[in-house]
């Protein structure tokens, strides 16, 4: 079957092709429309279909929209209830859901084809598939967290295969998602956006509200939750977001986590009692809480956690359309996360010359950025494939040397974000173990926290976080060009551990394109743009 899958209505909106079973192109609409999440999840935005990316992975696929035998769409709003049936403060979702029913037929319109092969999925189901045929089990329990589906936050279930035995669902308006967007909110942050920020502020307090905020928030003891109403004032008085946080926030945002964690624990135990599996898999926006998942990894009664990169709503265009294809095909496990555009050397040189810069061609870019990084230079990586979700995993990076602290300064001035915000290491894998350890290792998508060991935090102070952690992404020989990177580095610098935050700006979605590249590049204090096999260098002070 040739599938094609796409999440449209409330945020983070991307298309996936799966053809006779195999993942063969995946792309969000923010990194061509420019716009963070591709939308913001209002209803009245619900209508939006992210065009751009629908027609890259066509024409990536090879694939006409003519050829296609379904096109999946990861919501059933006949599945769906009134807001306020639900519970929700929401008057206007009803818009939402007439763009719901609506989808068949604006997608058939936008790709000429007849509406009776739009397929909805069930959100969550998408979701679970997103793990369980996309993940690297054959057979486990997996777990969906996020704000809201149809009419549901959460799922749990055990799945042989493409067969998903459902367990548990909890109805709205309890939701976990939402509980931890409410409190980005009074936070001061972005909500629906910006619930990572609370997860780094978390770190600089203490959980002292955890037993008010327990007599709203918990499991119910078969395997559900409640999350009631808080009055969130009553704790800490609202932060306005150009107000500097102070302790009392970070305490709150401490609370908030450790509440979330202690219910995600709950729900896994709750769900492994009945199963007993080895395995466990994780998706919706929760999943994507790397504090958390640690926590279910080192307290949590399975053996292996594996998370869904893309664990958010995007994720729901790939699960969606394996969920429809596995009707008929055998589905291939994901190998890589570089699902996205790609250009040759030719096209960049061209985007060069275009653009008007000095470049130069290098016979070895990964020793020519190592010996950057060694000079404590900032060097802005774009090589390959884009990455599908929100991590950059080495095709769209931001490097620098561990050795300086002040390079955790420098790359929050460079990307324009708030300083309490970690930058991440990535490390060659054989060397992993004896700096990291807690969480799960390999661990090559940046989904979990590890803890730095004591003789290594002052070697790579920039890549500690304040409790002592780093958010790890391992980088094996399935990433020559990067290892080769890190290999040279070790080679100079005696370290194996270079810093890796995504090529992007606040606010704006990592670059997808060479011009995306030399806009940030020549928009923020970079020392060395290394775009394909070419150097661009910002004028170094002697």
């Amino acid at each position: 079957m040739k599938v094609l899958g796409v999440n449209a209505l409330f945020h983070d909106s991307a298309a996936a092709v799966v053809s006779d079973g195999r993942l063969v192109a995946a792309a969000e609409e923010e990194r061509f429309s420019r716009r963070k999440h591709a939308k913001r999840p209002v209803p009245w935005a619900a209508w939006e279909l992210p065009e751009l990316a629908i027609g890259w992975c066509l024409r990536e696929a090879g694939i006409r929209p003519d050829e296609l035998d379904a096109v999946t769409y990861s919501y059933d709003p006949a599945l769906a209830a009134p807001a306020e049936d639900l519970g929700l403060h929401d008057p206007w979702d009803h818009v939402r859901q007439l763009y719901a029913q609506r989808a068949p037929g604006f997608l058939a319109e936008l790709l000429g084809i007849d509406a009776s092969i739009v397929r909805f999925v069930p959100h969550h189901v998408a979701h679970a598939a997103s793990a369980t045929l996309a993940g690297p089990f054959a057979e486990g329990d997996v777990l969906v967290l996020d704000g809201r589906g149809e009419s549901a936050s959460h799922l749990a279930g055990h799945f042989r295969g493409a067969d998903l035995d459902v367990h548990r669902i909890q109805r709205l308006p309890h939701s976990i998602g939402l509980l931890y967007e409410d409190a980005t909110q009074h936070l001061g942050f972005l909500r629906s956006s910006d619930e990572y920020k609370v997860m780094a502020l978390a770190s600089y307090g203490t959980p002292r509200f955890l037993p008010q905020l327990k007599e709203s928030v918990g499991t119910d003891g078969s395997g559900g939750f409640f999350a009631e109403p808080f009055a969130w004032s009553d704790l800490v008085p609202p932060r306005r977001a150009d107000e500097p946080w102070t302790q009392d926030h970070a305490d709150l945002a401490s609370s908030v986590q450790r509440a979330v964690e202690d219910v995600c624990l709950e729900l896994v135990d709750w769900l492994h009692a009945r199963t007993g599996a080895e395995h466990l898999v994780l998706a919706g926006g929760v999943a994507l809480n790397c504090v958390a998942n640690t926590r279910l990894f080192d307290e949590g009664p399975y053996r292996d956690v594996w998370v869904q990169p893309a664990a958010g709503d995007a994720g729901t265009a790939i699960g969606g359309a394996m969920t429809v294809a596995a009707e008929q095909d055998e589905i291939e496990p994901m190998t890589t996360m570089a699902m996205g555009p790609c250009w040759s050397d030719d096209e960049i040189e061209a985007a060069l010359r275009t653009a008007k810069v000095p470049y130069e061609r290098v016979d070895d870019i990964a020793t020519e950025v190592a010996q950057a990084l060694a000079e404590d230079r900032i060097v802005a990586w774009f090589q390959g494939r884009s990455e599908f979700g929100p991590r950059a995993l080495g095709h769209r990076s931001l490097l620098a040397n561990p050795a300086s602290a002040a390079n955790l300064e420098r790359l929050n001035d460079v990307k324009g974000r708030e300083q309490f915000r970690p930058v991440a290491p990535m490390v060659r894998l054989e060397r992993a173990a004896e700096i990291f350890s807690r969480g799960p290792l390999p661990s090559p998508h940046m989904l979990f926290v590890h803890d730095v060991a004591p003789a290594w935090r002052d070697r790579i102070p920039a890549v500690v976080h304040v409790d002592g952690t780093a958010r790890v992404q391992t980088v094996g020989p399935d990433e020559p060009l990067v290892a080769a990177m890190l290999a040279a580095f070790e080679e100079r610098t005696g370290l194996p551990v270079v810093v890796n935050t995504s090529l992007n700006t606040a606010g704006r979605p990592m670059v997808d394109s060479p011009r995306d590249a030399l806009e940030c590049f020549g928009s923020a204090p970079v020392d060395l743009l290394a775009i394909g096999g070419f150097a661009v260098r910002r004028a170094w002070p002697s």
